[in-house]
């Protein structure tokens, strides 16, 4: 995949991106593998989340999207989440705050009458030559996107799932091959394997699986949107397959792990890379 150089504000969109992310709208198949199914996506409106919200609504389940200001994006997904005859609730606001997390479980809960997948998928990075070039406010902003809204919406989320229910969390592979200039967004992305790590095993008991996805690097619009030009001119072309991985090659994994063929697959952080190994 040949790219150009490209620079946006974050947090970017996909109308502006060269080429365009393939997210499945046209090669996804589904085979009712979530039947009756309601997900919770946040970032959902483009990238992997919406990748993720139309292999799930392809394999009949409900979908909430969460997402921060991104309206024209969240619209185009829930055009194809509608597409396939399912429902889609568009839910904007900052997953950095807290209160924001609790309303939008409250609002899943309300208007889809259930939770049976969460997908902790929202992410912010920047790209820093220096620790004294990361500001304290994006360093504050960095952990409560990534990280604490992951604890809060799980937190909120979890008296409200029955036993077969699912969370997974969008770790990295920056989270055991760190490069330096992503300092901030490599913590978050480590803290989630943990945090994947002890929430299985905290909510094993209630029959709730918590399993992470730590994919390489992938074509979204968080690349021309955090990265300077030159690195999005090569992005994804040191890994083994030799070129960035496309959104919609990371929903089957996903879909997995929401499945009931999932049933005994809890603790688990699956590599979706291009070949680089993690720890």
């Amino acid at each position: 995949m040949s790219k150009a150089r490209q620079q946006q504000s974050p947090p970017g969109t996909t109308s502006e991106m060269d080429p365009h992310p393939d997210h499945g709208e046209r090669s996804y198949r589904g085979s009712g593998r979530l039947a009756g199914k309601a997900a919770v996506i946040t970032g959902g409106d483009s990238g992997i989340g919406r990748a993720v919200a139309i292999a799930y609504a392809r394999e009949g389940a409900d979908i909430l999207l969460s997402y921060l200001d991104e309206h024209e994006d969240a619209s185009e997904t829930r055009h194809w989440v509608e597409e396939a005859g399912r429902r889609c609730l568009l839910v904007p606001g900052d997953v950095a705050e807290p209160a924001h997390c609790r309303a939008v479980i409250a609002e899943a809960l309300e208007k889809l009458g259930r939770i049976d997948v969460l997908v902790n998928n929202a992410a912010f990075q920047m790209t820093h030559d220096s620790i004294e070039d990361v500001p304290d406010e994006e360093w504050d902003r960095t952990l409560a996107i990534n990280i604490s809204a992951f604890f809060h919406l799980t937190k909120a989320a979890v008296p409200h799932m029955e036993p077969g229910a699912a969370i997974i969390g969008s770790t990295s592979v920056n989270s055991d091959a760190p490069p330096p200039q992503l300092l901030p967004y490599n913590v978050t992305k480590a803290g989630i394997a943990n945090m994947v790590g002890s929430l299985s095993q905290l909510l094993g008991p209630r029959g709730i699986r918590v399993n992470s996805v730590a994919p390489g690097p992938i074509w979204t619009p968080l690349i021309p949107s955090t990265m300077p030009p030159e690195q999005v001119e090569s992005f994804g072309s040191g890994v083994p397959l030799g070129r960035p991985g496309q959104p919609t090659e990371l929903a089957p994994v996903y879909v997995m792990l929401a499945s009931d063929e999932a049933s005994y697959v809890s603790g688990a952080r699956i590599a979706v890379t291009g070949g680089q190994p993690i720890l």
